[in-house]
């Protein structure tokens, strides 16, 4: 069986030696890859090669050899009762000689591409040799032939899986190994791979190695559906990725393909059977190891940010700029954009490395207008770019995976501690969507504060900017829910945080307000009530337990002047809830909740009122100041009386699995597919490489 014109011998031979060819037509840049003799000696190996390459050929198509099938050579398949031909037979250091040529990728993945199914089932014997003799080249001395060995295997795999289709009729596991010869064959590839990422050898060679195992991972979208990852998980190379991490040198290199690459290996069948790269992961101690992982994920995220902040500051340069001053407000905004968001980064995170640039600079680069700067800073500015645009899909699964991130670290009591730790103050400058009634904050007036003050500054900024038609429901329930696991933590831990809480509950208050104006569309996609339930429950744990966390007496005195002053929309949403629960509709149960968690806030509200119409009227006011509505409130608490609501402080845990699960095998198969993307033929070719070995001995 022939690759159209070529059997897989020639697809091998003619692809590896042409580059060859070309460089023996100029001696002096062969001199200088392979060293003083070097080109003369490939050049006759690669000679006597290609004679003996044409003279199996020639064997094979002549009438004395019997032959009924094509000219077949190493490459062919069984023909109608042939036999296939094994050209070493003939050339007893056929094999070695092949590992010395360049590797022509983007031809033989081209040739393999090329078969249909049935075809590239009839060379199967072929390619589990030449799969084998990859695999043994690997254990070689040198380091060419290493290298070719793993470039042709790359090749080899990413050209067999575009047959892998379910109407192909072969297994992917038979075609490269044969399933007699798989299990030792992908234990003798992984030891392999293994010793060369341990070694003290060449970086160029270990990133060779990461790319094999980056291919090998990703050939399917679905990585769970690739079965040869069964053998990654059997003979394990989590130690030498946390060996790369660990290391500095060998982190600036190759930290960045080392965590796609564990990313990828914890998500393989992690919800149908045990994943040894999960448990492994998870009792992972070493602190070398850790911030070696932490500053490669630091690295990648700044590097969003730097590009971001130079578009940024490039869109607000330009000469139209002043014109997007007259954006239009959606359907019940509270507050709109006076400009376009300016256009993150093209490439999703987590698809491309950052440039070479990034990561040959200094690990953990410093903002100007802060002293010290660490992952969680990077991450929450990060999250505050991509939450800020949810009408682009990428953008929107983003923002729900920075949310998830957030509610764990929200519930964590280590993560907690040290967001609260009032010794630990922080300048972060978020990223804030343009408004038109607010202005940049300048940075150098940005307080230092725990890192808390952040998160929930996030939340906030949130909630003000997405108020639309195309209402992001989810992420409103888990911006809620970010907020409500802290102060759960704060009530649990008597945290008094110094935070402007008067803008939480403003922006929670107008969210209510949103929704109301919004019933009947939004109604029709969402039940509003759950979130409209959450939000009042989060004024309900201010007011039931606001003593044990809010700052100061004022603070619970400013709380309820807050709930006084915005009366009406508590008492439009009573209206509301109260219409559609005592009607026998699909909201019936749901409204009902809200109604019930209102009672509170409505007892505050009947209580105030009247006193404070009572004050304004003996003392001829007409318009009380918020100091002497103040007044009022703290001479009347004694006579306030309050339900005690249970379970306030208490909530679900989360969970992953099931509820979460769609979402990651959709978000890590995009990554599977971008990741495969971006395995270009230049960046397996490795030219450095072959200058790098500059001689064979």
């Amino acid at each position: 069986m022939s690759f159209g014109s070529c059997s897989l011998c020639d697809a091998c031979w003619e692809s590896w030696s042409e580059p060859l060819q070309e460089a023996g037509e100029n001696e002096p840049e062969e001199r200088r890859i392979l060293g003083p003799g070097g080109a003369r000696r490939t050049r006759e190996k690669g000679r006597e090669g290609r004679e003996r390459a044409r003279d199996s050929r020639a064997v094979a198509a002549s009438p004395e050899s019997g032959a009924s099938r094509p000219a077949s050579g190493w490459g062919a398949g069984r023909g109608a009762g042939g036999s296939t031909e094994d050209p070493s037979k003939c050339s007893p250091r056929f094999w070695e000689e092949l590992f010395l040529m360049k590797v022509n990728l983007e031809y033989l993945e081209g040739k393999l591409e090329s078969l249909d199914g049935e075809e590239l089932v009839k060379i199967k014997d072929n390619i589990n040799c030449l799969f084998q003799h990859c695999i043994q080249a690997l254990g070689e001395e040198h380091p060419i032939r290493v290298v070719n060995a793993l470039q042709t295997l790359c090749a080899l795999i990413r050209g067999v899986h575009q047959k892998n289709k379910s109407t192909s009729g072969f297994d992917i596991i038979n075609m490269l190994m044969g399933f007699d010869k798989a299990e030792l064959c992908m234990k003798n590839l992984m030891e392999s791979l293994d010793s060369l990422l341990c070694a003290e050898g060449s970086e160029s060679l270990k990133s060779l190695c990461l790319k094999l195992l980056l291919c090998l991972v990703t050939v399917t979208d679905n990585i769970s559906q690739n079965t040869i990852l069964e053998y990654v998980m059997i003979n394990s190379i989590f130690e030498a990725i946390l060996q790369i991490l660990s290391h500095p040198p060998s982190r600036r290199e190759h930290g960045y393909d080392a965590v796609v690459l564990l990313a990828l290996l914890v998500n393989y069948r992690k919800y149908e059977s045990v994943n040894p790269y999960i448990v492994k992961l998870s009792i992972v101690d070493d602190e070398a190891t850790l911030n070696g992982m932490g500053l490669v994920i630091t690295q990648a995220l700044s590097e969003y940010n730097r590009q971001y902040k130079d578009k940024e500051e490039e869109h607000q340069s330009g000469f139209f700029s002043a014109l997007t001053n007259m954006s239009h407000p959606e359907m019940g905004l509270v507050t709109t954009p006076v400009s376009p968001t300016p256009a993150t980064p093209v490439t999703p995170l987590g698809t491309t490395p950052p440039s070479s640039d990034a990561i040959s600079s200094v690990e953990l680069s410093l903002d100007a207008d802060v002293q010290t700067s660490n992952l969680l800073i990077t991450f929450l500015k990060y999250s505050s770019i991509v939450m800020q645009d949810t009408k682009d899909e990428h953008r929107l699964h983003s923002g729900k995976l920075c949310l998830i991130i957030l509610t764990c670290i929200a519930e964590d009591q280590y993560a907690n501690a040290f967001l609260h730790d009032d010794n630990m103050n922080f300048r972060v400058n978020l990223h804030r969507m343009p408004m038109r009634h607010r202005k940049k904050a300048a940075d150098k007036n940005l307080p230092c504060r725990p890192l808390v003050c952040a998160v929930l500054d996030l939340m906030v900024e949130f909630i003000v900017t997405h108020m639309m038609k195309e209402f992001p429901m989810d992420l409103y329930v888990r911006c809620v829910q970010v907020v409500h696991k802290l102060l759960c933590y704060q009530k649990k831990c008597r945290v008094r945080l110094h935070y402007t809480w008067r803008e939480l509950w403003s922006a929670l208050i107008n969210l209510l307000k949103f929704l109301m104006s919004n019933e009947t569309v939004l109604l029709a996609k969402h039940n509003i009530f759950t979130l409209a339930l959450m939000i009042v429950n989060l004024f309900n744990m201010f007011i039931t337990y606001g003593d044990t966390f809010l700052p100061t007496p004022s603070s619970y005195d400013e709380l309820y002047y807050e709930i006084i002053r915005m009366h009406q929309s508590f008492d439009n949403l009573y209206s509301m809830v109260l219409r559609l629960s005592t009607n026998a509709g699909q909201w019936k149960e749901a409204a009902s909740k809200v109604t019930h968690a209102l009672v509170n806030i409505r007892a505050i509200i009947n209580h105030f009122n009247p006193k404070i119409e009572s004050y304004a009227a003996v003392n001829h006011i007409s318009q009380l100041s918020e100091e002497q509505v103040l007044e009022v409130v703290r001479a009347n608490y004694d006579t306030l009386t309050l339900k005690l609501q249970d379970g306030l402080d208490q909530y679900e845990r989360y969970s992953e699995q099931h509820k979460e699960a769609a979402f990651f095998k959709e978000l890590v198969r995009s990554i599977s597919t971008n990741v495969r993307r971006n395995l270009a033929f230049h960046t397996l070719s490795q030219e450095a490489l072959l200058k790098e070995f500059s001689t064979i001995s």
